[in-house]
């Protein structure tokens, strides 16, 4: 009788044996596509936040930014750092147009929340309760700057005041007026093509560089 069990057990091992097997050989033949769809939704769970609130891609199109940005060039924009720190004068920024959010214009920060923004022919002027008195702020990324328009304008507390390095072929704050704080998408912080060009923070200038001359 003792003879008779094992020979059972054994058969009931090699039945189970062949029922694992079976088991991994049908789980190594997963439907191809199955994993195809598991791949893009891992994906997508990744890319798509990366894609709308981290960084996302631009094309520079157009002559406003010239000789600091030319058409066709490949921008990453860093859609994350305007929401721990404000933006700041001399930031070259991406940002939904006022007058049609579904266009992008790429422009410099030229005016903060309260300044006084006065364009007297080729020379922008800035004041504010920090400043004893107006000063011209100088522009090293300017080549030309018809002498031929007066504004003043005084910015609000989420207000900025936008132009382009290229102020002749630049439509900006100027003729369209102020770019409320809500409309910026974020900041130009890598140029990837043309790759001759490529770098971190392309066109950046801080407020030393944009130094305050008194009149």
């Amino acid at each position: 009788m003792s003879f008779l069990n094992e020979k059972s057990d054994l058969k009931n091992n090699a039945e189970n044996e062949r029922i694992e097997e079976t088991f991994t050989t049908e789980e190594k033949k997963e439907n191809p596509y199955i994993e195809l769809v598991r791949f893009v939704l891992i994906a997508l769970l990744i890319v798509v936040p990366i894609r709308y609130f981290i960084a996302q891609p631009f094309i520079v199109s157009g002559a406003s930014m010239e000789q600091t940005f030319h058409n066709n060039e490949y921008l990453i924009v860093d859609q994350l750092t305007y929401h721990f720190e404000d933006p700041k004068r001399g930031d070259v920024i991406i940002f939904r147009y006022p007058n049609d959010p579904s266009k992008f214009f790429i422009k410099r920060i030229i005016g903060m929340p309260g300044d006084t923004i006065t364009v007297d022919n080729s020379t922008v002027k800035i004041g504010n309760s920090e400043l004893s008195s107006e000063q011209i702020i100088t522009e090293p990324y300017i080549k030309s700057m018809k002498g031929d328009s007066y504004l003043k304008q005084t910015l609000g507390e989420s207000e900025y005041f936008v132009m382009g390095d290229n102020r002749d072929a630049s439509s900006d704050s100027r003729i369209w007026g102020v770019l409320p704080r809500e409309n910026i998408v974020g900041r130009a912080f890598l140029r990837l093509i043309p790759l001759g060009e490529a770098g971190l923070l392309p066109g950046a200038y801080d407020e030393v560089d944009m130094s305050l001359i008194n009149i």
